[in-house]
């Protein structure tokens, strides 16, 4: 596979989210076998994919524009929650618009 053909939002997970996903695969996507693995409840394990589901969401995104790329940066590092981000971006698209 040719890398300019691989989905940026691969790139952007860290080495430990990269690592779960691997296992959440090879696991078939029982939640639970994974929290066996991990050692940890079974919420435990569904609020990290959740988690984890938000970044490549955000990194997925195409955005252009610096002020955007930047809060969904402090999204995806956990720096505001995912709703905050969404109320930030959509704002500042309606303000430009004016």
């Amino acid at each position: 596979m040719e890398i300019d053909k691989i989905p940026a939002w691969i790139f952007a997970l860290e080495q430990e989210d990269a690592a779960f996903l691997k296992n959440f695969v090879l696991k078939s996507g029982s939640l639970k076998e994974i929290a066996r693995l991990y050692e940890v409840s079974y919420p435990t394990v569904r609020l990290r994919l959740d988690k984890l589901i938000q970044k490549i969401e955000l990194n997925d995104q195409k955005e252009e524009e610096p002020f955007p790329a930047f809060i969904k940066g402090l999204a995806v590092d956990a720096r505001i929650d995912l709703e905050t981000a969404k109320m930030i971006i959509e704002k500042y698209k309606r303000e430009k618009e004016k």
